[in-house]
C-alpha cells in the first residue's frame, strides 16, 4: 500500500514554470500510468505556453483564482473547477487573484520534462 505525504513531497518547479509536489507517480509509487501532483503558482505568475504530446491532465482547483488558457480560448478558474487538457492542447495558467493559485494536477500518462514543449 502507497500512502505519501503532501508535506513529505519535495517541490520542484517543471518545465512550464509552476511549483509541483510530485505526491504519487512511478518515482515515488506502485503508480505506473498515471500522476498526481499539487501545483502551486504564486501571485502575480503566468506559466509557460507549452502542451504534452503524449499526455493529458486534469486540473482540479484548491484554492486561488486565475485564468486558464487552452488553445487560445481563456477562461475565469476558482476554487471547485475542473479542467480537461487534451494532448497537444496549448495552454496555460495565470493567477490573478491575491493569493496563491493551488491545484490538483493529474496526468495520464505520468508528468515528465520529456512531454513538455514549450512554445518559445
Amino acid at each position: 500500500m502507497d500512502v505519501i505525504n503532501r508535506d513529505r513531497c519535495e517541490p520542484f518547479v517543471t518545465k512550464d514554470g509552476s511549483i509541483i509536489r510530485e505526491l504519487l507517480a512511478h518515482r515515488n509509487s506502485s503508480i505506473r500510468n498515471q500522476s498526481l501532483a499539487e501545483a502551486t503558482v504564486p501571485v502575480g505568475v503566468v506559466t509557460e505556453l507549452h502542451h504534452h504530446p503524449k499526455t493529458e491532465e486534469i486540473y482540479y482547483i484548491l484554492s486561488g483564482t486565475g485564468k486558464m488558457e487552452i488553445d487560445g480560448e481563456l477562461r475565469e478558474i476558482g476554487p471547485g473547477d475542473a479542467i480537461a487538457i487534451g494532448p497537444g492542447k496549448w495552454h496555460r495558467i495565470r493567477n490573478d487573484g491575491s493569493k496563491d493559485l493551488v491545484f490538483l494536477c493529474c496526468c495520464a500518462p505520468g508528468y515528465e520534462h520529456t512531454d513538455t514543449v514549450l512554445a518559445g
